[in-house]
């Protein structure tokens, strides 16, 4: 959304009340006869600098210029039945500065934005949007065939639009935070994207690319041993279940042993990992424990996708195991999801 360019609010007002002045210059002579002349409504513009642009869209927390007349006795504005605060000192009888109100609701709504004053009522078409959509844990499952169910995660999926790639597909349902969909046909290697009225967002991996999302795929695990727990919340990087193991100092976590050379259309993996802010963990990459150019990440206390190349991973031409090592000695509880492969 962008922001008011000018700098200084006070400013903001003092050049706004000019501009309120020159509007209402031709209509100003008689406020005494137009004071309950029934309201009327032009246009809705966006306050910022350059020409007024109208529209009949709005989004919350930003200023708008609402032109018409008869706004001299103002008593009430409403967007989408919401009682808006005014400053009088930002109303002529032509124009009127309002700033929507943040908490304005945009999901079933009356899409109106409705003037009082003492001459009467008008109400105009004004629809309040969501922010844009938000991917916030992805969708799931990442390996869906066609025509399977995926749930995408996130936030403000008003009235969403889904595509596949340059392919739309077909929406079982909605909220604001979730999106169930049917994989339609071709959606393998696609990346998701969601379409609102407010922007579209699209996902950070591509369908049928998980090693792990809410489940192992292709033999790969991690073997119980390792004492990991998994825990199935909305906390999770990506889905709902994710593992967290408390390692002491230098100790680890290993994956299975397997084999998958047919990595072809990939450049490299991918993972998300959080822990104790500053802690480090090391990559140990097809069970090469000796490697002493393996990556050694550093981490945050808020989830991260990691991405390493084949060429960081010593050129490898297949994956045969994906472990870890603590890597500070003061160990602490880390937190895995979301291992796949990344598309080229």
């Amino acid at each position: 959304m962008k922001n008011l360019k000018i700098k200084n609010i006070l400013y903001f007002f003092i050049m706004a009340s000019i501009v309120v002045s020159s509007l209402s210059s031709c209509s100003t002579d008689d406020n005494d006869s137009a004071s309950f002349v029934s309201p009327v409504i032009n246009s809705v513009s966006k306050a910022e600098e350059g020409d007024l642009t109208p529209t009949n869209v709005g989004y919350a927390n930003n200023m708008y210029v609402i032109k018409g007349a008869g706004f001299t006795s103002i008593e009430k504005i409403y967007f989408n039945d919401t009682d808006t605060y005014f400053n009088p000192t930002l109303v002529t009888d032509t124009a009127i500065f309002v700033n929507i109100d943040q908490n304005t609701p945009y999901e079933n709504a009356s899409s109106e934005l409705k003037i009082v004053t003492a001459g009467g009522t008008v109400i105009y078409p004004f629809v309040i949007a969501p922010p844009g959509p938000q991917m916030l844990r992805g969708f799931n499952p990442v390996n869906a065939a066609d025509g399977d169910e995926i749930t995408i995660y996130g936030n403000f999926f008003l009235d969403p639009v889904v595509t596949f790639g340059a392919i739309q597909a077909e929406v079982v349902s909605n909220t604001l935070t979730e999106i169930v969909v049917k994989a339609p046909a071709g959606s393998n290697h696609q990346y998701i994207t969601v379409t609102t009225i407010s922007g579209s967002v699209a996902s950070t991996y591509a369908v049928g690319t998980a090693i792990y999302d809410d489940d192992w795929y292709n033999g790969w695990t991690v073997e119980a041993w390792n004492n990991q727990v998994y825990e199935t919340n909305d906390a999770a990087a990506q889905g709902r279940t994710y593992f967290k193991k408390n390692m002491g100092g230098w100790d680890n976590v290993q994956g299975n042993w397997g084999w998958d050379d047919q990595i072809a259309d990939y450049a490299g993996i991918r993972m998300s990992l959080k822990v104790p802010e500053g802690s480090k963990i090391k990559l140990v990459f097809n069970g090469n424990w000796s490697d002493d150019t393996a990556p050694i990440i550093t981490l945050t206390s808020e989830w991260k996708e990691y991405y390493f190349t084949w060429a960081d991973l010593l050129n490898a031409g297949h994956v045969q195991n994906i472990s870890f090592q603590e890597f500070t000695g003061n160990g602490g509880e880390y937190y895995f999801d979301n291992f796949g492969f990344i598309l080229k």
